[in-house]
């Protein structure tokens, strides 16, 4: 459990072939989360609320970051059509998605796949994980980070 811990630290690509850091972000707040693909209806209702909210998460000194297995490529063509503020990054070897454990094993209709599990981790300006979130459903999260970060007292 990484609630309460020192996040990871980590770097990855964004689209625009930038290497990201969460020490890059120390002083910040940082919404980091973790979906299976681009494109996908749950992705696209969930990357639209953030975009949607992101003079909120601004407003409290927060930035959010979302993370996928997909290629750049696949990144660049979702961030344009969607016109997303803010960070898509690519984790293709999925190294990042197992420091935060969530590349889990999953069932569907009896076949079992590994898949990104649909979590949240809110980091505050230390680097220390303050709330997790797993098996988020995509509706409403946003909204629901949000409120947390408003209502956080460090």
């Amino acid at each position: 459990m990484l609630e309460g811990k020192k996040a990871p630290v980590f770097s990855l690509p964004t689209i625009n072939g930038e290497m990201v850091s969460l020490d890059d972000y120390l002083g910040k707040k940082i919404v980091l989360y973790f979906y299976s693909k681009d494109n996908t209806p749950g992705w696209t209702t969930e990357a639209g609320e953030f975009n949607d909210l992101f003079k909120g998460f601004s407003a409290t000194n927060t930035v959010v970051l979302g993370v996928s297995k997909d290629s750049l490529k696949s990144h660049e063509k979702f961030s344009k059509k969607l016109d997303l503020n803010f960070k898509l990054l690519s984790d293709e070897d999925k190294e990042v998605h197992k420091m935060y454990d969530t590349w889990k094993l999953k069932k569907m209709f009896g076949k079992e796949y590994y898949g990104a599990e649909r979590s949240t981790f809110v980091i505050d300006e230390s680097g220390q994980v303050v709330k997790v979130f797993r098996n988020v459903k995509a509706k409403g999260h946003a909204k629901i980070v949000l409120e947390f970060i408003e209502n956080y007292q460090s």
